[in-house]
């Protein structure tokens, strides 16, 4: 953890979830009491199809609901795809861009990721930005060389406080069950916070770093407690109250 940052534990739906599943959702928020709204914010990332829903149902939980994508146009011929301003106008509060799936699946270089960062921020949406290195690149030694080039190139110079969240997620490590040692981990985070730091000076200090890959109950106490982890980014065990709840857990535990 970071002295003086509030952790962060969003949950990212992927292509998941029907309007049943908001069952989910609300015990989400009736879990996520008044002891641990103190200690830490939680934000959902759901499919465009259930923002809205989501949003409506979420109200007075302080759940935070999100989206897993924006364009980075605010209007336009684009058929498919929808808008930060379109995330906000459904109640959407932030929204996630470059996670490597998008960087995969749909051939995004860091321009595009920095342009629809750019976006969500003009649009006063939470952005995390994701950035991770490849197992072949990990192999070879090239982890700390991608991720200073996915920084440099994807994370925007412009933005307001609390706004800017960077996710580092292996992508060797998302929905394998694999987790890097603690001592991995750390050599990231604290190679992306100095990166911050020495760009952006003291705004660089206060943003807040997620871990993201593998993060379930039973490792999250662990993962939680390394330098300048400020939460996690949870994919499959979004998806259910117990597992979820279970990982927001971690910070009790860590104060108690």
């Amino acid at each position: 953890m970071t002295p003086g940052i509030k952790p962060l534990i969003a949950g990212n739906w992927k292509m998941n979830g029907f309007r049943n599943s908001l069952k989910e959702l609300q015990a989400m928020g009736e879990g996520y009491d008044l002891v641990m709204r103190n200690r830490l914010d939680m934000l959902l990332c759901m499919p465009a199809t259930l923002i809205y829903t989501a949003a409506l149902s979420a109200v007075g939980s302080h759940v935070q609901i999100g989206a897993q994508d924006c364009h980075m146009n605010a209007v336009g011929a684009h058929t498919g795809d929808i808008s930060a301003m379109m995330v906000a106008d459904c109640g959407g509060s932030a929204v996630i861009v470059g996670h490597s799936e998008r960087r995969t699946d749909h051939g995004e270089s860091n321009e595009t990721v920095l342009s629809k960062a750019e976006a969500a921020l003009r649009n006063e949406l939470m952005t995390i930005v994701c950035i991770g290195e490849t197992e072949d690149q990990r192999k070879s030694g090239e982890t700390l060389k991608v991720l200073e080039d996915q920084l440099s190139n994807s994370v925007p110079n412009d933005f307001g406080e609390g706004k800017l969240v960077v996710a580092y997620e292996p992508v060797w490590a998302i929905g394998t069950g694999m987790v890097p040692t603690v001592e991995q981990i750390a050599e990231v985070h604290n190679f992306i916070r100095d990166h911050l730091v020495g760009r952006f000076g003291d705004s660089g200090q206060a943003i807040r770093l997620l871990y993201g890959g593998s993060v379930k109950p039973s490792n999250a106490v662990e993962l939680m407690a390394i330098a300048n982890v400020d939460g996690a980014l949870v994919g499959g065990a979004s998806l259910k109250a117990d597992d979820f709840l279970g990982i927001c857990a971690a910070y009790g535990t860590l104060e108690d």
